[in-house]
């Protein structure tokens, strides 16, 4: 790949999407350089657009998902409307949508159809619990799947179970489908074939319960709510020091224990003490191991902490607030901002975090609701009206012969292999020639064209010039490898 040119340069996206999971998932489509046409509806747009109007008057989930992003507004319950949606996904590489179950097909955008008309199309529906089971209909929102999928059970104080901060269903999800649909981009570049993904909040969220799900199921019990500390390492959390801050740090094996006790708290003895001589003895006495260590940060600062703790090379980290991980040093030294443009002026955005290097990201407007609905539905008006409308035409049957001729030079190469290991299995020229065998050759490729709708006698021309070119190549690599044998090589 030349120097700047980003992964996903005239990839086509087409979503249906609303809240959170579908659009994170574009969002990163188009930071990769993906053209992603965002499908809204008429005035009101995505329901994400209305969450609340904190960014000067917009949606903070909604300027956080949606840059880079055409927007067209449709009515969908319009036969005109679904026309022109149908046309855009002749012309797409990907179809996203997450609307209510059942709700794509319902309007004529489900996964069969789509895939029958577009073979090499990817389709990427997300939902909360999938597209079949029990729970298919069900509707689903983050709190909700973070109940179902347990996380809330572990998350929050030995009293309050919470939810987690941020919405870490939808990420994970909209992160799944974001890799499915470049992992399916990856394949159909190899085989030209398209791919149908059935992404749930559920089971993307169920990836992340890792840890508690094997603990739960193998050691007899859950893992205990515990707050910011860690459930089964200690130390491992927040301690409060003498000026007020909260320092959190994590001791991750032996080594490290005994050098926090002697270079941080001072006190080298303590790692012998009985009460917390390995981390299930220091979990279990967690109460006392936390008494311990605050009675020596109570007498620091801050800063006298964390010097300690970095010069014994323990973890840690200061607790920030949003608004000091907004200022943070690392991501400043890093040039990690930009500035993204909106309906309401320049606004600040994170650098994506995965970045190829020599490259600078796509980093366009957050759009208006329909900004791009005149300019979309007229490229296609004079597509159709130029006859390139790609909608069971040329281009795309172009496309779809170039992908099945990639794979037939594949399978050619891969034949002419295995002709030439033949010819130094066999004998004499006879064997090489083998006319029984080229007869039964063609016969099973007759049975195979009527199994396939293709044409008999077309295949049996095609295959007896295939064949008799590789009976050529045989005989000669035949006749090469016995004068071979004959003058001793």
């Amino acid at each position: 790949m030349s120097p700047g040119k980003l992964p996903l340069e005239g990839v086509t996206v087409v979503a249906l999407e609303q809240a959170v999971a579908a659009p994170f998932a574009t969002r990163q489509l188009a930071d990769l350089g993906a053209r992603v046409i965002k499908v809204e509806r008429l005035e009101v747009g995505d329901f994400a657009r209305s969450y609340d109007e904190t960014v000067n008057g917009m949606s903070s989930h909604f300027v956080w998902l949606n840059r880079s992003k055409e927007s067209l507004a449709l009515d969908l319950k319009e036969d005109e409307a679904q026309e022109a949606l149908h046309r855009l996904v002749a012309e797409a590489d990907v179809f996203v949508q997450n609307l209510a179950p059942g709700g794509a097909a319902r309007l004529g955008f489900g996964a069969e159809e789509l895939r029958e008309r577009h073979p090499r199309l990817i389709y990427c529906g997300v939902s909360g619990y999938g597209g079949t089971g029990p729970y298919r209909d069900k509707k689903a929102y983050d709190l909700l799947v973070q109940c179902e999928a347990g996380l809330v059970s572990i998350t929050g104080t030995p009293e309050t179970p919470s939810k987690v901060g941020i919405s870490a269903a939808d990420i994970a999800a909209g992160m799944y489908a974001y890799s499915g649909i470049l992992a399916a981009l990856l394949r159909r570049e190899h085989t030209g074939e398209g791919a149908t993904l059935d992404v749930s909040m559920l089971e993307s969220l169920g990836e992340w319960m890792g840890f508690p799900a094997y603990f739960s199921h193998h050691g007899g019990e859950e893992p205990k709510r515990s707050g910011a500390s860690h459930a089964a390492i200690a130390p491992y959390g927040p301690f409060e020091c003498g000026d007020g801050e909260i320092v959190f740090l994590g001791i991750q094996n032996e080594r490290e224990w005994a050098r926090f006790c002697e270079e941080v708290l001072e006190r080298p003895g303590m790692a012998e003490d009985e009460r917390f001589a390995s981390n299930s003895e220091r979990v279990a006495n967690r109460a006392d191991l936390h008494a311990e260590i605050e009675g020596v940060f109570s007498r620091l600062t801050e800063e006298q902490a964390i010097e300690r703790l970095e010069g014994a090379g323990i973890a840690n980290a200061r607790m920030r607030s949003v608004r000091q991980f907004l200022d943070h040093p690392q991501l400043e030294a890093r040039d990690r901002w930009r500035e993204v443009g909106s309906p309401v002026g320049p606004l600040r955005a994170l650098v994506p975090p995965a970045t190829l290097a020599n490259t600078e990201p796509i980093m366009k407007p957050i759009p208006g609701i329909g900004e791009h609905t005149a300019e979309i539905l007229s490229a296609l008006r004079d597509g159709r009206e130029a006859g390139t409308d790609r909608d069971g035409g040329l281009g795309e049957v172009r496309e779809s012969i170039d992908a099945v001729d990639r794979e037939i030079v594949r399978l050619l190469a891969e034949r002419e292999g295995y002709v030439r290991r033949a010819a130094h299995l066999k004998e004499t020229r006879k064997d090489v020639e083998a006319p029984d065998r080229v007869e039964e050759v063609v016969r099973n490729a007759r049975t195979l064209a009527d199994e396939h709708g293709a044409n008999p006698d077309v295949v049996e021309e095609v295959y007896r010039a295939m064949i008799s070119r590789f009976v050529s190549l045989e005989i000669d690599e035949h006749d090469q490898n016995k004068a071979n044998r004959e003058e001793g090589l």
